[in-house]
């Protein structure tokens, strides 16, 4: 199972509502003997003979059943484990009984029937790992932020207050400028502390992987240098300071773009230069840029396809990503996080493509 398909499982089952706690969800790590498990399900199901209301009762004997019934079928835990999902969706009618493995090792067992799916543990798996921080700054401004897979969103805007210098000499001058220095610090304090809140736990998480400072002038240089953030996330930032001309989720994307080539590997990265090249063949007109899903399945077939994007909620997502990479084409998934996104989905279909060669 790809992170794609288990990101769209996710997505279903958070929408899967009970008005009792009658959805089961179980998780089971790796070397868990699978009879372990049935007997403990077993016996939670003598328990609910104990639930007063006959129809919440059913429901909860019926997700262990279910559970039980396809746990009976499985020989061993494979090596990621097994996550298991039972039960009614009362505003549909509908019955499901979900098991799987997941993409990647879980190490918890988990057992607990509730008012909705406990996908919290496999939202962790999906979770984008390859994580900057971002902060852009101005002596009364600041933009803090995160750049995570194909998305930069913004965490935080931070205004101040810090006078621009004033034309009178002298004494009052110098007093002035020590006054406008001390304001600026303490606004430089301020966005520290946000950022701290922010930055830390994914730190702490093993998920940062570095830390872009941008801005304007000077402005950037004296925050980074004085050490206003904690001590770890010092070490996290990246030495080349980046010039960026605005605020807000553009300053973001300016302060992103201008670390190319610092983060040329990133997934945010790649998918723009893609999504770039894709605009490029497509205005030149050279017939390397192709759209419509039946023209791209069969330049597929041929293997002439170079990048291949496609939007997230594609009703054929699985089947043309795994026909994509089976015929050696990269794939970028993007979402309406992305501002290409409406664009590809209402003009393309959700699905464009940028060939090796052209073809007939």
């Amino acid at each position: 199972m790809s992170k794609e398909e288990l990101r769209k499982i996710v997505k279903e089952l958070k929408k899967w509502k009970a008005r009792a706690t009658t959805l089961l969800s179980l998780y089971i790590p790796p070397g868990r003997p699978i009879s372990d498990v049935v007997n403990m399900l077993r016996q939670e199901y003598s328990i609910t003979e104990n639930i007063k209301l006959k129809r919440t009762r059913e429901r909860v004997q019926t997700a262990l059943s279910a559970a039980i019934d396809r746990l009976l079928r499985i020989n061993k835990v494979p090596p990621n484990g097994l996550v298991v999902f039972a039960g009614e969706n009362e505003e549909t009618g509908d019955f499901i009984t979900l098991i799987f493995e997941p993409p990647e090792p879980i190490n918890i067992y988990f057992y607990r029937t509730d008012k909705w799916f406990h996908t919290e543990f496999l939202e962790d798996l999906i979770e984008e790992k390859d994580v900057y921080g971002l902060i852009v700054i101005e002596r009364d401004e600041a933009t803090i932020g995160l750049l995570k897979g194909n998305t930069v969103m913004v965490l935080e805007e931070i205004e101040g207050y810090v006078p621009s210098k004033h034309s009178r000499g002298g004494w009052s001058q110098r007093r002035f400028d020590r006054i406008i220095e001390e304001m600026t610090k303490e606004f430089f304090k301020r966005v520290a502390e946000k950022a701290n809140a922010h930055f830390v736990p994914l730190l702490e998480q093993g998920k940062l992987r570095g830390i872009l400072v941008g801005g304007p002038g000077y402005t950037k240089l004296s925050f980074v240098k004085d050490n206003y953030l904690d001590y770890r996330l010092q070490k996290l930032i990246i030495s080349k300071l980046i010039d960026v001309s605005s605020q807000g989720e553009p300053g973001l994307r300016e302060l992103v773009l201008r670390a190319e080539e610092i983060i040329k590997d990133h997934a945010y990265i790649r998918t723009y230069k893609a999504i770039e090249e894709f605009n490029y063949h497509l205005a030149k007109d050279d017939g390397l840029a192709i759209y419509g899903e039946r023209d791209i399945m069969d330049a597929l077939e041929m293997g002439a396809v170079k990048y291949l994007i496609i939007i997230a909620d594609h009703p054929r997502l699985e089947e043309i990503i795994e026909k994509a990479k089976k015929k050696g084409a990269e794939v970028y998934v993007i979402d309406e996080k992305l501002p290409d996104y409406v664009w590809i989905k209402k003009t393309f279909g959700g699905i464009v493509a940028v060939l090796r060669y052209q073809i007939g």
